[in-house]
């Protein structure tokens, strides 16, 4: 039985969700949305299914280049397909924890593995920052959706300013740590224990080797997401630009950092549907869409990690078990 701190938060996701379906569906005619579907060209489809794929192989091989220098897990797309299998069937995003764990069987311990996991979605918050900031200038944006951006980039900024310094001098960090909050011995015994974790993250980054692949592999990342995006649309006979796709890579990218259910039910709709909105694309269209870019994003990712899954010889339910004991025993 999930604790009671869990179980409120498992509630508070469905709960989003739930809110975000009615929001999305009302007052939306489904007959328009079953028309839709059934006028999909699935050859685009298939090739935004590639893409898609394409974007976590290149994942992949960027987190292989986050860990120190050494000795690396093998089968770490199979880790990250198991991940994405996971968020998609189990709560409050376990499936993070299980890509954690199955990839620290084959390879550094579990507390280096997490580490890397950590930068990496560092990593993700400023090519999300930048892709924003570069959107801001290129589409008209709501005022009142302007300051929710202005916020996140804000937040994103300061994120990516505590990076660069624990990068560059990780013991005036400890210092500064120790001088502020001796009094509150919890809070610094976990914000110490997160200055490791990050320090040891940021090994793979600052190793100089490693920069050119980093680059190229997080360019490979988006550069692919936006065009399963694209294509995704054309599937769904939208005939929009290419910044159409950036901008619902924008607003999917916000839309995640909410609480959901497992697959992000109803955050991929209500996020979509505001982002193809800035192009005058009717609910009913823009909804169809989401619909078919969630099921070709969902149903193809979870059958392989499945398959991963039994490949790799290991439970779902006692990875994410074992991977969250893994974090509590180390935090």
């Amino acid at each position: 039985m999930p604790s009671s701190r869990r179980l409120v938060q498992i509630l508070l996701g469905l709960a989003v969700s739930a809110g975000l379906l009615v929001y999305c569906f009302w007052d939306v005619d489904l007959a328009v949305i079953a028309a839709r579907l059934r006028e999909t060209l699935w050859t685009f489809l298939a090739l935004s299914i590639a893409l898609s794929f394409a974007s976590l192989w290149a994942r992949a091989w960027r987190w292989a280049y986050l860990f120190p220098p050494g000795p690396r897990p093998s089968h770490l797309f199979r880790a990250l397909l198991i991940g994405y299998m996971g968020n998609n069937l189990l709560p409050l995003r376990a499936g993070e924890v299980v890509r954690i764990y199955v990839a620290s069987r084959h390879g550094p311990r579990f507390w280096t593995t997490l580490a890397t996991v950590v930068v990496e979605r560092a990593l993700d918050g400023l090519a999300l920052g930048l892709i924003i900031a570069g959107l801001l200038l290129l589409v008209p944006v709501p005022v009142e959706m302007r300051w929710s951006i202005a916020i996140f980039l804000a937040l994103d900024l300061a994120a990516i300013l505590v990076l660069a310094l624990i990068a560059v001098a990780p013991g005036i960090c400890r210092v500064l740590i120790e001088a502020i909050f001796h009094r509150v011995g919890w809070l610094e015994r976990r914000l110490l224990a997160l200055l490791g974790t990050m320090t040891e993250g940021l090994r793979g980054v600052r190793t100089p080797h490693h920069a050119i692949p980093l680059a190229l592999s997080s360019l490979a990342i988006w550069l692919a997401l936006a065009l399963s995006v694209w294509t995704a649309m054309h599937a769904a006979q939208l005939d929009l630009p290419l910044v159409a796709s950036w901008v619902v890579l924008a607003f999917l990218g916000l839309g995640v950092s909410l609480p959901s259910s497992p697959g992000f039910v109803g955050v991929i709709q209500a996020a979509t549907v505001l982002a193809l909105a800035l192009f005058a694309v009717p609910r009913a269209e823009a909804l169809s869409f989401s619909l078919l870019f969630h099921a070709s994003q969902f149903f193809p990712v979870t059958a392989v990690g499945l398959v991963c899954l039994l490949l790799e010889h290991v439970s779902l339910a006692d990875a994410a078990r074992a991977g969250s004991q893994g974090v509590s025993s180390e935090g």
